[in-house]
């Protein structure tokens, strides 16, 4: 199994805060589908302030260039992401278009 963690932020206000986080109380049912069709077994997101944090465990042949080609051949998954981007705000590390980034694990126990 593979663990990867990420991080984007949102748009500071808390009215989107919210909303995005409304859209994550039960994600639509595509997506879910989509998510675990790609490799993924389990995926969690945490926020602080406007900073969120993603945990994806995956099978061991998962890769993100997989996912993308996926989700790219997937009109549902394509609307999910416009939508999502009304609340994202890309990290001023991010290339263009670029959302999630890994982040580098310095410690484990």
């Amino acid at each position: 199994m593979k663990r990867f963690a990420l991080v984007l932020d949102l748009i500071d206000d808390p009215q989107l805060i919210k909303e995005y986080e409304d859209y994550h109380k039960e994600i639509w049912p595509e997506i879910k589908k989509s998510i675990k069709d790609s490799g993924i077994l389990n995926m969690e997101i945490y926020r602080f302030s406007n900073r969120l944090f993603m945990v994806i465990d995956a099978e061991d042949d998962f890769s993100f260039e997989n996912k993308a080609a996926l989700d790219a051949a997937n009109p549902k998954v394509q609307e999910w992401e416009e939508l999502m981007w009304k609340y994202q705000k890309a990290l001023p590390e991010a290339k263009p278009g670029e959302k999630w980034l890994p982040a580098e694990k310095i410690f484990s126990l």
